[in-house]
């Protein structure tokens, strides 16, 4: 839990990850960076599908629009919030001359957006009305 606190000090502070180790070839760098972009444009997709799902598709009932919308919505603030702390992690790693940080994440979204695919997939063969 500290890890993560002094973690998310870091997101803010980025000129204090600079005084640890080395500078990495910047290639590296620009390369996380790109990381760290690719996770943002899939949080914004995941939002985006949230908010399409609740204001879309008004004939499904509340319940499942709701839920839907809410795993979507939920799955895209996490995906923004793991983005900035893998790229600390990241570029931590790569100045101390460490392994890369490993993470369950990119598979546990992968289950959460699989189980939203099957459910939708469901919502439309059982039709709107349900």
């Amino acid at each position: 839990m500290i890890d993560f606190a002094r973690n998310v000090r870091l997101w803010f502070a980025p000129e204090e990850v600079r005084r640890e180790g080395r500078t990495p070839d910047y290639r590296f760098s620009l390369a996380n960076e790109r990381t760290f972009l690719a996770w943002l444009r899939t949080a914004l997709a995941l939002i985006g599908g949230g908010f399409a799902v609740d204001q879309f598709l008004p004939g499904l009932r509340w319940g499942w629009r709701v839920g839907l919308a809410l795993a979507l919505l939920a799955s895209g603030v996490l995906c923004a919030l793991r983005a900035v702390d893998h790229w600390v992690r990241c570029e931590r790693a790569m100045r101390r001359g460490e392994d890369l940080p490993v993470s369950r994440f990119p598979a546990l979204l992968g289950v959460v957006v699989a189980v939203v695919a099957v459910a939708m997939v469901a919502v439309v063969l059982a039709g709107w009305e349900g």
